[in-house]
């Protein structure tokens, strides 16, 4: 049985961090890097049968804040936090969190460069799947929504103009990762607000970046906003996926609540998805991988030294 394990929300420089670099949070942005990187995540992944695969996101106006354990608040310049902190226009995540400066024309060709290099970098260090995360309110998907981005540019106004930005990195990217390495897109499907980006917009974009180059549609949804009322239940997403998957045309990702191995299992075999990811579930349970296997009755590589705790 092979894995996919997945470095999430790498930086791709620093004003896109949501922290400031720590034990917790790395970059691949640093020349430095791509060696110490091959030494760790990637090349155990990958010598261990697994396939190690990379997020790369742009925080945005979602840019420094406290660990999720701290809080998740705005961090003052006196904890460490900075300004300015950037987005499409000067709209604040929430009441407590800074007006982001709106991001110039030169600033997003300069993002489009960067997130290039970090896919190269990301292939130097032994990455063999590389997401764009365009999702839970970070930066690209700030472009996207019309909550977010009130721009009067070409970056702004129309779906053509929302998506140009998420267009252009996925041709940047494209153009140095591989091509017969996976290239994945994490969306929010929809933001669960009236006006905002929605399930229509999404199967559309996705329409349009099949021949550009992605590989996969990694459907989630919501997180634009603070405290939006989400109906949030078992499988609550897959239904993205399944229509992103039936309108576009383009294999999709279903996350969220997936906790059960027969629930994976179906949502793969009734053709809702593709390819099931997992994230608080293995923080939950770090072996549920060989756990599912067991339970469908497909043979798992435990650890000799664990077999012991099997008979």
């Amino acid at each position: 049985m092979q894995g996919h394990s997945t470095e999430r929300g790498r930086r791709r420089e620093p004003s896109g961090s949501r922290r400031r670099p720590s034990p917790h949070r790395r970059s691949v942005g640093a020349e430095a890097l791509s060696a110490r990187i091959s030494e760790g995540k990637a090349g155990i992944s990958n010598s261990r049968g697994a396939v190690a695969a990379i997020q790369l996101a742009h925080a945005g106006r979602k840019a420094s804040v406290a660990p999720p354990w701290e809080g998740d608040r705005a961090l003052s310049e006196e904890e460490g936090g900075w300004r300015p902190v950037w987005a499409p226009s000067p709209i604040a995540f929430g009441d407590a969190s800074p007006i982001p400066d709106a991001l110039s024309a030169r600033q997003i060709l300069r993002i489009v460069d960067s997130f290039a290099d970090a896919a190269r970098r990301a292939r130097e260090a032994g990455f063999r799947v590389v997401e764009i995360h365009s999702a839970h309110g970070y930066l690209l998907h700030e472009f996207l929504s019309p909550l977010s981005n009130r721009r009067e540019d070409e970056y702004g106004g129309s779906f053509e103009n929302r998506t140009r930005l998420v267009r252009e990195v996925v041709e940047a990217v494209r153009s140095v990762w591989p091509e017969h390495l996976p290239l994945f897109l994490r969306i929010s499907a929809t933001d669960w607000v009236e006006g905002g980006w929605d399930v229509e917009q999404s199967a559309e974009l996705a329409r349009i970046l099949k021949p550009l180059g992605v590989d996969l549609v990694d459907c989630s949804s919501g997180a634009l906003l603070p405290h939006v009322q989400m109906p949030v239940e078992p499988g609550y997403q897959v239904p993205f996926a399944e229509r992103i998957r039936r309108e576009a045309g383009l294999p999709t990702a279903a996350v969220g609540l997936i906790r059960e191995a027969r629930q994976a299992e179906a949502i793969v075999a009734n053709g809702h998805a593709d390819l099931v990811l997992l994230a608080r579930e293995m923080l939950r349970d770090p072996y549920w991988p060989l756990h599912a296997a067991k339970q469908l009755g497909v043979p798992g590589d435990w650890p000799v030294q664990y077999l012991r705790a099997m008979e």
